[in-house]
């Protein structure tokens, strides 16, 4: 799978990307719909800016057909501590999901992260995402038995429909 760097140009359309596969009526072609326990944007391209300026080790990858072509996937990556790095925003264009391609991005950031340096990677997923939670699983993650609150007093993480929730740590060993 090809895996490009995300430009400054491409962080509109990254956002835009994220935000239909995880939130809105967009999310629900997919399989990764938060939209029944969340509300509000995902991302947007100046927090995504941000993220990146702060981070200069992390990449943010983009899945395309071409290397001019739109965004048809996304994958964040930075370093957490030596040799583990913290995957996020693993997304896929919702008419897009039923063909795989999640588990080759999620393969092909794991090898990003491998070549420079990382042994584990990990990840957070909010609890209540079984299905998801159970994707990861087959896919060599595991629950550290760690959890972290979810952040209900900032918006960049979205406008909670539900008390209770919590997002768990997961984790896998690369080799």
């Amino acid at each position: 799978m090809p895996l490009y760097p995300a430009q400054d140009s491409e962080l509109e359309a990254v956002a835009a990307l994220v935000n239909s596969a995880y939130r809105g009526d967009s999310s629900r072609v997919g399989w990764t719909t938060e939209a029944d326990y969340l509300d509000g944007q995902r991302t947007d391209a100046d927090t995504l800016r941000r993220d990146l300026a702060a981070q200069p080790e992390a990449a943010l990858l983009l899945f395309k057909d071409a290397p001019d072509g739109p965004p048809l996937g996304t994958v964040w990556l930075e370093p957490a501590e030596p040799g583990v790095w913290y995957l996020g925003m693993l997304t896929i264009k919702p008419d897009l999901q039923d063909r795989q391609l999640g588990r080759t991005l999620l393969a092909g950031g794991e090898a990003h992260a491998a070549a420079r340096g990382a042994k584990r990677m990990r990840m957070t997923v909010v609890s209540i995402r079984d299905t998801l939670i159970a994707w990861y699983e087959r896919r060599g993650y595991a629950a550290t038995g760690e959890t972290r609150p979810f952040p209900y007093d900032d918006e960049k993480f979205g406008l909670p429909r539900v008390p209770g929730l919590t997002f768990i740590v997961m984790e896998k060993a690369l080799g």
